[in-house]
């Protein structure tokens, strides 16, 4: 049982070591980094240009949406990526699970195109 414990314990030390390097830092940080902020630190814009508008705009959803699918089909990519290094051994059982996985995406991919998510304007 003990040696089964100590097979884990280069695994513990050195998360302990992470944890204390961490925290060893913020606080040398601490004592270490000034503490005197000036009134030009502290303006919105350390350039000294004073602000044209609000920084609250409204952005279109439409750009949310579009980053979304972005998203979505760089994870198909990398979902694909094992796929293909594995091809060998996953024989017809892989082949058909990639092709009802692309079928999948490529009907949420219409779906998308039908309702004009894509459409930039």
């Amino acid at each position: 049982m003990y040696q089964h414990i100590s097979n884990y314990t280069p695994i513990l030390i050195l998360f302990g070591l992470a944890f204390a390097f961490g925290i060893v830092t913020l606080i040398v940080a601490y004592f270490v980094r000034p503490d005197r902020p000036d009134p030009e630190k502290l303006s919105p814009y350390e350039c000294g240009i004073n602000p044209m508008m609000t920084a609250k705009i409204n952005v279109p959803i439409r750009f949310f949406v579009i980053v979304l699918l972005f998203l979505l089909f760089d994870v198909e990519a990398v979902f694909m990526y094992p796929w293909a290094v594995m091809y060998k051994k996953l024989g017809w059982w892989g082949f058909i699970e990639m092709f009802l996985f692309i079928v999948i995406l490529l009907i949420g991919y219409i779906y998308a195109w039908a309702k004009g998510a894509l459409e930039w304007e």
